[in-house]
């Protein structure tokens, strides 16, 4: 497959979509948007990613890239204006990681916890606190999780932090975490977040 521009399968509000268009907008990279339906997905995206699960990049010369941390790497090392890959990279794996990893996994029992009746919504939600606490007493220190400006982890973290407040919003608003909540609303009133959640 042979493109003008890349091309990027996606969806709107899923968080793994959400960091790679960020990325791709901070890179200033034209792309192709195509919004999946997780319900009824296409043969062609089918065919690139068996999986099916977005985002999906297809470059100009036709390779396809089916994670969503590689697709920010994939935008970010053509172009970095604010250098958010500059920073203290063991440390941003490891958050990176553990939301990755551990957050999203628990985030997925709060957010359909009638699917998983081993547990409460609240034993769920408690176990996404562990995270939430880590990252607001790292935000005590800086503006941000990595530094006073935004990095690569506060991308990569973001959309998951997110999702996780739109829950249940007003547990969320009331919650101790001052300095996570300012962190979000701050993120949300971004030009680069309100344009790459412009509907197609």
């Amino acid at each position: 497959m042979i493109l003008i521009k890349p091309r990027l399968y996606t969806y709107r509000r899923c968080p793994y979509a959400i960091r790679s268009r960020l990325a791709l907008h901070q890179a200033n990279i034209d792309y192709e948007s195509i919004e999946i339906s997780l319900k009824d997905k296409s043969s062609e995206f089918l065919a690139l990613s068996p999986k099916g699960t977005v985002p999906v990049l297809v470059d100009v010369n036709g390779e396809v890239i089916e994670e969503s941390l590689e697709i920010m790497l994939w935008a970010l090392n053509q172009n970095d204006p604010a250098c958010w890959l500059l920073n203290d990279e063991n440390t941003s794996c490891t958050l990176i990681d553990e939301n990755d990893l551990n957050f999203k996994k628990n985030l997925d029992r709060y957010k359909y916890a009638d699917r998983f009746p081993e547990h409460s919504k609240e034993y769920y939600r408690s176990q996404c606190e562990i995270f939430l606490n880590l990252l607001n007493d790292k935000l005590q220190t800086n503006h941000y999780l990595m530094a006073e400006r935004i990095t690569f982890a506060d991308v990569a973290i973001f959309p998951f932090i997110r999702q996780f407040a739109l829950v249940d919003e007003d547990w969320f608003l009331n919650s101790k975490y001052q300095e996570l909540k300012k962190w979000l609303n701050d993120f949300k009133n971004t030009e680069m977040f309100q344009e790459v959640m412009k509907k197609n």
